[in-house]
């Protein structure tokens, strides 16, 4: 049981249960996973080690979209970035340092905040890093693929074509995204409109999955869909409304069924010979009527699932029983047991403050350096060593 206070979020009791599998599978795969909580405001960081599960949980205001901490071209990356309803949140990665975080010696990765861009209320959804650590996000308000840039809001990249222009009115729910070589590959949507959420008037069936360079449309008449990945050279996603992890065949539109799990998924990682999805309870909205999987209530979950690919089996799972509610996404931390996130409000997360101060020759090497380090950015490897 975890219990925490925050600024933008009331006081909760979190309750929770897992499989008997999840922590051996867990510390079979070495890797801990971010999964954030959108309307219950919390960034929770899922770790097993020693036979025992962590679960740690850090102050995001309705926290959505989390990059993973790897790049586009597999090696670490330096930091993660945290999107919420006005701003994203970078947070750096202290490296060794991580073992000075208290209680000292127990972490063996640390996730540190340090700044924050401010975009105003674009309905950030999924985010990632693309060539050379820069941010690609998913503009859902403004029906949009953007990246940042310290003089603007954001940087409209791309849209779909039948969307004539960009306003601020979630015309087609644009929400997930696949990379491929550093760049957004494929996206998923909930309809194919052009008028304000019109996307609401098909959500049962208008779901589309579509190539981004080439604008086509290569899944169709899904329900819902989020999170498309790429994953040993397959196209995943997750036909949320229906319950189910799909593949699907970027030539044919083949569309197959992988695997059935109780819950509106949302949030889609891979480590291994599993594929780790975001469940979420519907919530009680004209959003989700019609919607195949809330046809059922009382059998909807909220937490996370692991899926064996090999045989489409649910064979581990976390459960939020009460003060979560909905998941919104899910990372994977690879060749790490033990991580914490130090967010923005420290007091509230029931942590120690941490600071990183440089040493007197870093501070002459700083104020000598051409350009401080921006968020919309990545500085020269030589920068950073």
């Amino acid at each position: 049981m975890v219990q925490k206070k925050s600024p933008s979020v009331p006081k909760r009791q979190i309750d929770f249960r897992h499989s008997a599998q999840f922590v051996p599978i867990l510390e079979h795969l070495h890797c801990s996973l971010l999964v954030s909580t959108y309307a219950a405001g919390k960034l929770a960081c899922i770790s097993a080690s020693d036979g025992q599960l962590h679960l740690q949980f850090s102050n995001f205001q309705q926290a959505m979209g989390v990059t993973s901490p790897v790049m586009a071209d597999g090696q670490p990356a330096d930091r993660i970035a945290v999107g919420g309803p006005n701003l994203i949140w970078f947070l750096s990665d202290a490296g060794p340092m991580a073992q000075h975080v208290e209680p000292a010696g127990t972490y063996d990765k640390a996730f540190l905040a340090r700044e924050s861009f401010v975009t105003g209320n674009i309905s950030i959804h999924e985010m990632s890093w693309g060539t050379d650590g820069e941010l690609w996000v998913i503009n859902t308000l403004f029906s949009c693929l953007c990246t940042l840039h310290e003089d603007f809001a954001f940087v409209p990249q791309w849209k779909p074509d039948f969307i004539s222009d960009l306003e601020p009115q979630d015309r087609c729910h644009l929400n997930g995204m696949a990379m491929l070589d550093g760049r957004p590959k494929y996206v998923s949507m909930l309809g194919t409109g052009n008028q304000p959420r019109s996307w609401k008037e098909h959500k049962a069936n208008g779901g589309v999955i579509m190539e981004v360079e080439s604008q086509q449309v290569i899944a169709k008449d899904l329900c819902m869909p989020h999170s498309p990945r790429l994953y040993q050279d397959k196209l995943y996603a997750l036909d949320s409304g229906r319950g189910r992890l799909i593949t699907i065949d970027p030539l044919s539109g083949q569309v197959t069924t992988v695997a059935q799990y109780p819950g509106y998924g949302r949030g889609l990682a891979f480590a291994g010979q599993f594929a780790i999805i975001g469940m979420s309870r519907a919530r009680e909205t004209s959003v989700f009527g019609g919607v195949p999987i809330c046809e059922k209530p009382d059998e909807m979950r909220c937490g996370v699932v692991l899926v064996d690919l090999k045989s489409g089996q649910c064979v581990a799972y976390l459960e939020f029983v009460s003060g979560v509610e909905e998941l919104f996404d899910v990372q994977v931390v690879p060749h790490s047991k033990r991580p914490v996130v130090c967010g923005p409000y420290p007091k509230e997360d029931g942590q120690s403050s941490v600071w990183v101060i440089p040493r007197h020759d870093q501070v002459s090497a700083l104020n000598q350096s051409p350009a401080r380090r921006g968020v919309t950015r990545r500085p020269p490897q030589s920068q950073r060593d």
